[in-house]
């Protein structure tokens, strides 16, 4: 009886240290952003900033703030919203005038800044 105890609470415990590694795992891998993000991110961020080392450094750092503070599923519509923000006719309109683009566009800008604030 002793023994089926403790080898119940034994797996139990083991259930809950598997639940909550695979919890922490699902956390990390939402702001875990694929490379080839993270490199167009640090492209775009030198062609605006400077095609030199230091800027380099400067834009791979923002991009791991911004990496911690925004899930890369937001990242992605935050991309698309960005660039169809600019286009001409109804679409563009649809993606400049709808409120909750905007407010995902504002949050994603205050990232930027933190970015900025750490990096830069």
């Amino acid at each position: 009886m002793t023994t089926i105890r403790t080898l119940s609470l034994a797996l139990l415990g083991l259930g809950t240290l598997v639940l909550t590694s695979h919890s922490a795992l699902a956390h990390e891998d939402e702001h875990d952003y694929p490379t080839a993000a993270r490199v167009d991110y640090v492209i775009g961020c030198m062609a605006a900033n400077g095609q030199d080392y230091l800027t380099m450094q400067k834009c791979s750092c923002s991009i791991d703030v911004i990496a911690d503070l925004v899930p890369y599923g937001e990242y992605e519509e935050v991309e698309t919203i960005m660039s169809m923000h600019d286009k001409r006719g109804e679409l563009g309109v649809l993606f400049r005038s709808e409120h909750g683009m905007e407010e995902q566009l504002n949050e994603f800008r205050n990232a930027q800044t933190e970015a900025d604030l750490q990096c830069f």
